[in-house]
Formats: C-alpha cells, sequence, structure tokens
C-alpha cells in the first residue's frame, strides 16, 4: 500500500474557509499516488492550433461547451430541422463489398420451355420405356426440417405397392400440400394427426387439434395458396457414395446440395420447390453392383460400359413413383430442374398425368468458376453422360 504523508492535502474542517476549486484540484491532482491513472497535471478546456506545437492554448468558445443550465431552443412550429450531417445519405452510392452478392440482384434461373409433344420441344428423340399404370403412393408422415442454411423445409415419407422401400419428397413452401397425407383415417385422434404431420399453421407446445387456431386460420389459408406458377422440380436418385462417403467420382452430391439452394432461389420462392428422392441407387442396379463398375472403371471402363459388362442397362431407373408423388402433392404442372432429356418424358407418365413446362439447366458448380468438385473422375463421368446418354450440358 503507498504511505500517504503529512503533505497529503487534508479536508477542510468545519468553520475554516474552503481553498479555491482550481487550486484544490491543482494540488490534489498533482500529488495523487502513482497508481492512480489520471493524468498529474489536471487537464484544461483549452484547443490548440495542431499546425503549432508551441503555439499558446485558447480557451473553448463558450458556444461549444455543454451548459446543461441553457434551456433548449423549440423550433418553430413549421420549421423543417435538417437531420445532423453525419445521417445525410452520401453524394454518390458506394460500389457493393467485393465478393459479396447484392441481394435482390441474383442471377436467373437459365429455364428453356419445353414440349414433349413434339419432336422440337426439347426433350430428345428418345422415348423411355414407362410404366403401363402409375403406382399408388401414400405419404404416411410429414415433418417440419430446419436446415443449417436457415431455409426450412417439409420431408414427406411415402410407401407405395411396387416395392418396400421409402421414398421421399423434400418440399420447400407451406402451400404445397399431400392428399393422401391429409385424408382423414379411420379411429385416429386429432393427436394422431398431428403426430403423422396432417396438421396445418405450425406446432407449439400444448396444441390440442389439428386444424389451425383462429388467430393462424387467416395465415394458414394464405399459405395455401399456390403462387408463382409451378413449381421447380427435381428428381434425385439415392447414391450413398456422392452424397455420404464423398466420392469424386460423380457430381450427385453437388446436384443435391444445389437443387435445395435452387428452391429458395429468388425466381422461385413463391413457386415452391420439391426434391423427389428416389431409392434407386447406382441408377438401379444397387450399391454392391455399383462398387463392381467402380472396379471396371479402373480397369478402363466408363459409367455406362461398366453397367452394360455387368449385365445392367446403361440405366435402370424408373420414374412412375416421382409421377404419382407429384401428383399426391398436387401439382401435374412443373418446371424440372434435369440436364436429362429421357427424364422429362419418364416423369410424364404414360399418360402425360404431369407436364413439365419448363427445363431448368443444372451446370456444375466448377464449370461456372465456382467452388465444385473437380477430379480426373468426374471429368470423365459428365463426358459420358454428354455423348453416350444425351445430357444437355456444353462439355
Amino acid at each position: 500500500m503507498p504511505q500517504f504523508t503529512s503533505e497529503t492535502p487534508q479536508l477542510a474542517s468545519a468553520g475554516s474557509p474552503a481553498p479555491a476549486a482550481d487550486t484544490w484540484a491543482e494540488d490534489t491532482t498533482a500529488q495523487l499516488p502513482s497508481f492512480y491513472s489520471p493524468q498529474s497535471q489536471p487537464a484544461r478546456e483549452t484547443t490548440s492550433d495542431p499546425t503549432s506545437a508551441s503555439a499558446p492554448l485558447k480557451p473553448i468558445p463558450s458556444t461549444d461547451r455543454l451548459d446543461l443550465q441553457s434551456p433548449i431552443p423549440t423550433p418553430a412550429k413549421d420549421a423543417v430541422v435538417p437531420p445532423p450531417p453525419s445521417l445525410l445519405s452520401p453524394a454518390f452510392t458506394p460500389p457493393a463489398t467485393p465478393g459479396t452478392p447484392t441481394p435482390g440482384n441474383a442471377q436467373r434461373l437459365n429455364s428453356v420451355s419445353v414440349d414433349s409433344t413434339i419432336p422440337e420441344g426439347g426433350c430428345g428423340t428418345k422415348r423411355p420405356r414407362l410404366l403401363e399404370t402409375l403406382p399408388e403412393v401414400q405419404c404416411i408422415v410429414r415433418a417440419r426440417i430446419p436446415t443449417v442454411s436457415g431455409t426450412e423445409m417439409f420431408l414427406h415419407l411415402y410407401t407405395n405397392n411396387v416395392d418396400n422401400k421409402e421414398h421421399l419428397a423434400i418440399v420447400f413452401g407451406p402451400h404445397i400440400r399431400s392428399r393422401s397425407l391429409d385424408a382423414p383415417r379411420e379411429g385416429e385422434t386429432e393427436m394422431d394427426r398431428m403426430i403423422r404431420g396432417a396438421y396445418t399453421g405450425k406446432l407449439y407446445p400444448g396444441r390440442t387439434t389439428s386444424r389451425a387456431a383462429e388467430s393462424e386460420a387467416g395465415s394458414a389459408a394464405a399459405a395455401a395458396k399456390p403462387a408463382g406458377g409451378p413449381p421447380l422440380v427435381r428428381i434425385h436418385s439415392e447414391c450413398y457414395t456422392g452424397e455420404t462417403a464423398w466420392s469424386a467420382r460423380c457430381d450427385c452430391g453437388e446436384q443435391l446440395d444445389e437443387a435445395a439452394r435452387l428452391m429458395s432461389h429468388p425466381d422461385n420462392s413463391a413457386a415452391g420447390g420439391i426434391i423427389i428422392y428416389l431409392r434407386q441407387e447406382g441408377r438401379g442396379i444397387g450399391l454392391g453392383e455399383k462398387l463392381k463398375a467402380y472396379n471396371l472403371q479402373d480397369l478402363g471402363s466408363d459409367t455406362v460400359e461398366a453397367n452394360l459388362l455387368l449385365r445392367h442397362p446403361a440405366d435402370a431407373r424408373s420414374y412412375g413413383l416421382a409421377t404419382a408423388m407429384l401428383l399426391d402433392l398436387g401439382h401435374p404442372e412443373v418446371r424440372l430442374l434435369t440436364n436429362n432429356p429421357e427424364k422429362i418424358r419418364a416423369v410424364e407418365g404414360p399418360g402425360r398425368e404431369v407436364v413439365v413446362k419448363e427445363r431448368v439447366a443444372m451446370v456444375p458448380l466448377s464449370w461456372k468458376g465456382e467452388k465444385g468438385i473437380r477430379s480426373r473422375e468426374v471429368e470423365a463421368y459428365l463426358e459420358t453422360k454428354i455423348k453416350k446418354m444425351g445430357h444437355m450440358l456444353d462439355f
């Protein structure tokens, strides 16, 4: 502890005259102990000329002092008080920060109109084999999924009468609803309906009915009205290696991520979007056969030749389930996100139950100068899809 000496100033005792304020401030601050942070000399209200260090200090004008005793002047009733200079807009608009896109100016989706009923309709010349009748599908559960990007989507799980797999519809937009999910089921309670996702509005603790409350009825009705034309649709086939095992032999994982991003694109935000996720690994041949095809590719075959050497079709996928799921979601007209012309005809179904109005290109990110998959294998894969499978991309 610092030791205070007898020279330390003492407070004036009662009846003794108090020292002048300036003298007391100067004396006390000059003799403060060394551990005090204030300056050893009291600061004076002065201004100095920055051009001359030796210029004498001048008192601050009284007009610049803050006087709490003076009344605040009240402007006239009709007087226009200008804003402070710091709030005025600059004379020019500064450019956007480099590398940061300007909100509202996102690049438009690259879409073209298509018509599968005419040869020059942009759907290629091949006619894929279609099921004679569409499968029967039923959505058994739906749940809200908040995503890491901040976008919410609804995951719908479907069963059907042609296989034992659980296929999915990833839905962006509250107005897109499943008819089979919303249909009442015998013996179910209101809680049963909410648990399987057959509710309107939002779930919250204590809710007791699947119908929207009166306070939510207006917003729920507005959300149920489709807007912005046909939704953007992506038909995506399961790819364990590309989506989970970080494979650079294909761009399936990148396409799934990009499809989800485009569903929230400004051009598409009003219409909503649907990703139909079909469980047909390896273009329909299964994961085990797909891994054998990878070994054949390392031996020199391309992706089509490898499937044929294993006695499989080059593409064994079927899209009848996707057609039936789109109808269940109430959208017989769609904009399809694909480069594959055969997929357009296949998704439309045997009787054109679904009509593809536009095709939106799915361009690899690395081809657009963005960060995407780059490898010798994926370049060979894309080249094969263009040259041997007719995909509409400029290689």
